[in-house]
């Protein structure tokens, strides 16, 4: 089941794939999501109009470390012009293999400009919007999209063969309507029916948080491959045990608490050398938190990570809760 994979001209080497996450999914993340194991990895979501005016931090989004291959760099917008201008400025001036096309992004900012998951109430608009992105590029273009806009606009079938027609190589697709947001339940129903009506690789996606869950949505759904989301924040080791899980059967052990600890330490460090020291540590307060879910006497540390400003302030308190830990571990261990 972990077999490579084919989107274009472009090898997947297996079938576990790391969802673009809006202020998560940056070159640090994405580093580290390969080290543990990730197939494929997606860069969050750009605006077409950012890259068009060239944007500074927009152009920064882009970056791709060497050591992310195979990565796929997401973009988003309303209008044909400005998407196949911003397409073609990722086709020809980055390193990505292959474009993503957003058009499952639920927020009102985003869909109030006729983009994401706006798209998903016109199949017409997609096969428009898709063909003249694919007759542009040479990379291949997938799309990512969700189930529909609500229960009473459930377009995913459609919307998934307008994709097809239109030249899109691949397509993954969320379990939940816009409506539906994050809450609720993914319908795997629906994303059996595109996966079965569609002939290019689908990726599905929704309510994965076991290397289980991934298998599931393989057989069961029938997916070419598993697109994982927010399971993975704070825990790239889901990513090790799904892979290892889908070739062997067999379920890791849990990482420790100690291997979480250098992980953040590492997401840090990554974070600072491609922000900068504010725009890391800042950036690194939003995903503290889940590397120190579910770890004993974390409460203090999180409250210290949040007021600390800079990247020595930041590792001292993660190595002194380190070293905290090992102690209580060490007293608290089952003879």
């Amino acid at each position: 089941m972990t077999s490579a994979w084919q989107i274009g001209d472009v090898t997947i080497p297996n079938r576990v794939v790391v969802a673009p996450m809006a202020g998560v999914t940056n070159a640090a993340f994405r580093v580290i999501c390969k080290d543990f194991g990730a197939g494929l990895v997606v860069c969050e979501m750009i605006s077409d109009r950012g890259i068009m005016y060239h944007n500074r931090k927009t152009l920064e989004m882009m970056f791709v470390d060497p050591k992310e291959h195979p990565m796929s760099i997401q973009i988003f917008g309303g209008s044909q012009e400005t998407l196949v201008q911003a397409a073609e400025f990722v086709d020809q001036q980055t390193n990505a293999d292959i474009i993503d096309i957003n058009m499952g992004c639920p927020v009102n900012k985003v869909v109030k400009t006729d983009a994401g998951a706006k798209w998903l109430l016109d199949p017409n608009k997609v096969y428009e919007m898709v063909a003249a992105v694919t007759a542009a590029v040479n990379k291949p273009v997938t799309v990512k999209m969700r189930t529909g806009w609500d229960a009473e606009h459930v377009y995913a079938v459609e919307n998934a063969r307008a994709a097809e027609r239109a030249g899109a190589a691949a397509i993954a697709m969320h379990g939940r309507t816009r409506k539906q947001i994050y809450q609720g339940h993914a319908d795997w129903d629906v994303l059996k029916r595109v996966a079965d009506a569609v002939t290019i690789p689908f990726m599905g996606n929704g309510d994965v948080q076991t290397p289980q869950d991934a298998a599931r949505m393989l057989t069961e759904v029938g997916a070419d491959a598993v697109m994982i989301g927010r399971a993975v924040e704070g825990n790239p080791w889901m990513l090790t045990q799904t892979v290892h899980y889908l070739e062997t059967g067999e379920l890791l052990t849990p990482p420790s608490p100690m291997a979480k600890m250098q992980t953040a330490i590492e997401h840090l460090e990554r974070l600072v050398a491609l922000k900068g020291e504010r725009g890391g540590c800042h950036e690194f307060r939003e995903q503290a938190p889940y590397y120190l879910k579910g770890i004993p006497r974390s409460a203090r540390t999180k409250v210290a990570l949040m007021e600390a400003d800079s990247l020595a302030a930041m590792k001292s308190i993660l190595t002194d809760f380190q070293a905290q830990l090992a102690t209580y571990l060490a007293d608290h261990v089952v003879k």
